[in-house]
């Protein structure tokens, strides 16, 4: 028996180790109390002279509805009478299955309630009186009354009525069936796993808000919080403690411009929300209290004033209200003239060098009438039509045109004869002397010959001219050689003396 009330002991800790709260469905419960006998020889119920026969029960328990739950009662102990009139003792074991309506829904810490059902009765043999072992219960019924201790732990307090189809148990067979009334008290324990469909530790049943996103605090009835109690929950409340407008994510608006008066940067006077809440006088997109001309309409990059000319520059700042459209400015709107030779920048064309009107701005050092930007020798004085350059000796031009007489080459040939390099050494000296003079070559032939051999081999008589120059040192950039074949004669090609003449290189120097 020890044993049986350590084991008992040892699964309601179990139970209330695991078991949480009273919407979990399942119960078990634990029970102990007295039986009593009504049959032929008499009746026991409710009576306090009787012989005490001592049962206990476990039952199990299924919640099915707010108010009925499914359970199967199995109880063992003693019944028996002892009056005058007769007595007999049978031990036995009962099992019933009964459906219980529990009066009060399961919110109620305490619930009265009453069941029904059927089941049997397991005696010990007792061939003196009848060979069958077995009586059915039917009905089985009673009420009782649950208090909630806690969300796992109830107290139970229990009558149970068996009326049985069997008529001998009391040794009498006459004409009443034997029936037994059970008292008995005693603790269950819910457990079970809860249904809680957003994982908010509030069951469904209990839950208003059975949808709330996860991880989002709820209060008892399973809502999300809402702290300020403006209807918007606080994890979609952008203002969790101040009352606020639900278009607003519940934050106030205290001047009503639809504007948040978290994002309201002037809360307390309507204004628009492109600007943030704040008014604007004069339309022009840009807040009073950010506008430097309030009254004008302006730009943002010059924070609400005007610009006549466009420059950049406010008008309130502008010196030169008129500056020509697209010209640079300073910061006080004047065009900008970086050397100060009273030459704006756009008009200057030397605009980092102090120059005069008359040279666009630029300088001329050596006093030339070319300006150093043009003047091909900026430092010695020289003529416009050389750009600048004094003019070329006039025997150095001659020379040059004595020497393009004597370049020779070999027939049908781009070779240079060697006697015409004594004549382009001499060329290439004269050019040192004027470095800024540039000189074209230019090839002819005569009419003998394909034209189209004549033009390439007049061409490539020219490059070995300017290969041979830039050789002695002469930069290729002042060289340009170019071969007109035979389409530019001098003489009559009918005659040996004109072909002759026609078969030259011209030499032409310019700046």
């Amino acid at each position: 028996m020890k044993k049986l009330v350590l084991a008992f002991l040892c699964l309601a800790v179990f139970l209330v180790a695991n078991a949480q709260t009273i919407d979990k469905k399942w119960n078990i419960g634990l029970h102990g109390g007295i039986s009593q006998y009504k049959g032929d020889l008499g009746s026991d119920f409710y009576k306090t002279d009787m012989a005490r026969y001592g049962v206990g029960g476990i039952s199990f328990s299924r919640y099915l509805t707010n108010h009925f739950d499914a359970s199967l009662f199995v109880t063992k102990g003693t019944v028996g009478y002892n009056r005058s009139s007769g007595n007999f003792r049978r031990d036995f074991t009962a099992a019933t299955l009964n459906i219980r309506f529990n009066i009060l829904g399961a919110r109620y810490a305490v619930r009265p309630y009453l069941f029904a059902g059927a089941g049997g009765m397991l005696f010990d043999k007792n061939i003196n009186i009848s060979e069958k072992k077995m009586d059915y219960i039917a009905p089985a019924g009673g009420g009782g009354i649950n208090f909630r201790l806690n969300p796992t732990v109830m107290l139970n307090l229990q009558e149970t009525f068996y009326y049985s189809t069997g008529d001998n148990r009391d040794g009498v067979v006459a004409h009443e069936n034997d029936a037994y009334l059970l008292h008995t008290v005693g603790f269950s324990f819910n457990f079970g796993k809860k249904k809680d469909a957003d994982h908010d530790g509030i069951s469904d049943y209990r839950d208003k808000c059975p949808n709330t996103p996860a991880s989002v605090p709820v209060d008892k009835a399973g809502c999300p919080l809402d702290k300020d109690g403006d209807g918007v929950a606080d994890y979609l409340d952008a203002c969790p403690d101040q009352a606020g407008i639900k278009d607003l994510q519940g934050c106030p608006d205290m001047d009503g411009d639809g504007i948040a008066d978290k994002d309201d940067k002037c809360p307390e006077l309507s204004g628009p929300a492109a600007l943030m809440g704040c008014p604007d006088a004069d339309k022009d997109g840009i807040a009073d209290k950010d506008d430097r001309c309030p009254e004008f309409a302006g730009s943002a990059a010059l924070k609400g004033c005007p610009d006549a000319d466009n420059d950049g520059v406010a008008d309130i700042d502008d010196k030169c209200p008129n500056t020509h459209p697209g010209y640079k400015v300073d910061a006080t709107g004047c065009a900008l003239d970086n050397d100060k030779d009273g030459i704006v920048n756009e008009e200057d064309a030397c605009p980092d060098k102090a120059g005069i009107l008359s040279m666009k701005g630029c300088p001329d050092s050596d006093g030339d009438g070319v300006s150093d930007l043009d003047d091909r020798c900026p430092t010695v004085k020289g003529t416009i039509a050389n750009k600048g350059c004094p003019e070329m000796a006039i025997a150095d031009v001659k020379k040059i045109t004595q020497i393009a007489s004597k370049i020779f080459f070999e027939t049908n040939s781009d070779k240079l004869k060697v006697a015409s390099l004594v004549q382009l050494d001499e060329l290439a000296s004269i050019l040192k002397r004027y470095e800024e003079a540039n000189l074209l070559i230019e090839g002819h032939a005569d009419s003998q010959g394909d034209d189209a051999y004549n033009l390439a081999l007049s061409q490539k008589r020219t490059e070995s001219v300017k290969t041979y120059l830039m050789g002695k040192g002469i930069m290729e950039s002042r060289l340009t050689a170019i071969g007109y074949g035979e389409s530019r004669p001098i003489a009559d090609n009918a005659t040996s003396l004109g072909r002759a003449k026609n078969r030259r290189v011209e030499l032409k120097t310019s700046y």
